[in-house]
């Protein structure tokens, strides 16, 4: 090459270097990114410095496509501010420019999704040249809280990949990432043993939702495993994580070992109880059948259990519960023992009932075969009357007849009693009690109840008799234990005496009902009437006397007083067989003839 060629190029060089050099002397500062959640407002921040000023600069702003094409969305200088139409930003965006700092901010409002993009900040200076910033704008929408599902059915350690659950979380932006844990420790494994299954969805609304299926071969261990996933995702300025509840599965496993026991009741057990036994292995399997063996018996378990109804002392001995697995036709065994405590009927001995004598002295025994030591104590009446297996009743009284109860116990099982009596009579002559009055006073034409209580053995006989020997009818009798009640019903037409007449074979009692009649208040108005009516008969005859109006049988004759100056008034009385008179005075002196 020549020279003069070299130099010429050299220098045009040297211009040109000048020339662009002054032409980029525009700077422009924005941030690398801005992150604002969907919904939100953005700005973004565009910084430039010029030797020509606000008035000598143009500002423009574009966004970059998902296609990489840039398109303006707003113009700005000295003259006119312009916000282009037909771009996804036209009614949502703003710019301010403030001149002293040269700060221009775009604002942009309801940020979307679809805003997620690459924005251009361009300065154009009329001397000093052209400045372009860049930033990104990401876009944030917190996920749904996040769901798991549990596959109810069990598995078996025997299964291939078998399925655990469903994890799934909805909506959020940019799509979250979800992570299976075991016990608080994230599942990693081979393919053979574990399989993570995801899946993503793109909502209408630009939002992903994220579903997450977890395989497994299970292990024994994981019957007590818990199952949860954990879910990230992305916010403006870090990144934040939630978790699912807990789940657990159901495995399926064979059993290495049987336990037998009495699950109720608890403690001793006696004769006559319900014995509900337990049959269960360490394993879980649906295929397992057990069976509880008993001597030569055998009984096949309802749920794992098995009921013995109103069990004897033949139900002591050992019970093997037979384990046996239909799939692998593996046999366990397991072993409890049960002894059922008996306590058999109360004997007493001499067996009544019994009669003694009065004054005599009786002894009985109570005695129960038992399997565990005995309490036995006598009663009477429900009156606490001995201790032990002994009973002695001495000098006997007609208070020491009725029933006596042996009642023995068992004070190591409660419930375990039994229950004998003893009868016992005394003989005796009959003994009235004394009843509560025997003086009793009733009005006439009533009837009055007498009642007689006799105690004796054998039972006397009653016989309720009158003074003059008269058997009264006996209305009611009723014995009740040692003691006979007798009633009878008298008619009070007069004073009387009843008696009550007990006997037996050993003696006889009796005592005596005196009751005296009342008269009546209208007996008593007539005695009284009647005095009257003859208070009133001897005053008139008396004033016929005195008037000489009286006359004899034979003719009218007067009456005349005797010679004591007594007046008295006589009536002529006359008998069909004589003719004699007799004249009674009104005071009821009888009068001689010789006074007619």
């Amino acid at each position: 090459m020549d020279a003069r060629v070299a130099a010429s190029l050299l220098a045009g060089l040297v211009v040109l270097l000048h020339g662009l050099t002054a032409w980029a002397l525009v700077e422009v500062n924005m941030e690398d990114r801005v992150e604002v959640y969907r919904g939100d407002t953005a700005q973004i921040v565009s910084m430039f410095s010029s030797d020509d000023g606000i008035g000598g600069v143009s500002i423009q702003w574009f966004f970059v496509s998902r296609l990489g094409e840039k398109q303006k969305i707003y113009y700005e200088d000295a003259t006119m501010k312009v916000v282009d139409r037909g771009t996804p930003f036209t009614d949502r965006i703003t710019v301010n420019v403030t001149a002293a700092t040269g700060e221009v901010v775009l604002t942009i409002a309801d940020v979307q999704v679809r805003d997620q993009l690459e924005f251009i900040c361009l300065i154009k200076s009329l001397t000093d040249g052209v400045g372009e910033g860049r930033t990104k704008l990401l876009v944030f929408e917190k996920p749904d809280s996040p769901t798991i599902e549990g596959f109810q059915a069990g598995i078996s350690i025997y299964d291939d990949l078998s399925k655990i659950g469903i994890c799934e979380v909805k909506n959020g932006f940019p799509r979250p990432n979800i992570t299976w844990y075991r016990n608080n420790a994230p599942l990693r494994g081979a393919d053979d043993v574990m399989k993570v299954v995801p899946s993503i969805t793109t909502e209408s609304s630009g939002l992903f939702s994220v579903r997450s299926e977890l395989s497994m071969k299970v292990t024994k261990e994981d019957k007590d495993a818990h199952f949860y996933c954990e879910v990230t995702y992305l916010v403006p300025g870090g990144t934040r994580m939630t978790e699912t509840n807990t789940i657990n599965i159901t495995v399926y496993y064979p059993s290495t070992a049987v336990q037998v026991w009495v699950e109720s009741p608890k403690g001793k057990i006696k004769e006559g109880d319900s014995i509900e036994l337990r049959c269960q292995g360490d394993g879980n399997m649906p295929s397992s059948i057990f069976t509880i063996r008993h001597r030569v018996e055998e009984y096949q378990l309802e749920s794992n259990a098995y009921v013995l109804a109103n069990v004897t002392r033949l139900n002591s001995g050992d019970y093997e519960c037979v384990s046996l697995d239909t799939d692998t036709y593996e046999e366990l065994l397991g072993t409890t023992s049960i002894f059922v405590d008996y306590l058999d009927p109360a004997v007493v001995a001499p067996a009544g009932p019994v009669e003694i004598d009065q004054g005599e002295e009786l002894k009985a025994t109570c005695n129960a075969l038992s399997s565990l030591q005995t309490h036995t104590a006598w009663f009477k009446d429900g009156q606490h009357v001995s201790m032990g297996n002994h009973l002695i009743l001495k000098d006997a009284t007609f208070d020491t007849a009725g029933t006596y109860q042996c009642m023995v116990t068992v004070p190591e099982v409660d419930g375990l009693e039994t229950m004998a009596t003893l009868g016992v009579n005394v003989n005796g002559p009959p003994e009235i009690v004394p009843p509560e009055r025997t003086d009793i006073e009733e009005s006439l034409d009533s009837t009055v109840d007498l009642i007689c209580q006799v105690r004796g053995f054998p039972a006397p006989t009653i016989v309720w008799t009158t003074l003059d020997g008269k058997v009264l009818e006996t209305t009611s009798e009723v014995e009740l234990e040692d003691v006979i009640t007798s009633k009878a019903s008298v008619a009070v037409t007069s004073d009387l005496t009843a008696f009550c007449n007990a006997s037996n074979q050993y003696g006889a009692d009796a005592v005596a009902f005196k009751i005296k009649a009342k008269g009546s208040g209208v007996i008593i108005a007539v005695v009284i009437i009647c005095i009257l009516l003859l208070a009133i008969l001897g005053s008139g005859l008396y004033f016929l006397y005195k008037k000489g109006k009286i006359c004899g049988r034979s003719g009218k004759q007067d009456l005349t007083k005797d010679k004591s100056g007594k007046d008295n008034i006589v009536v002529e009385m006359k008998s069909d067989n004589t003719e004699d008179a007799i004249l009674l005075g009104v005071n009821g002196d009888k009068q001689p003839p010789n006074n007619q």
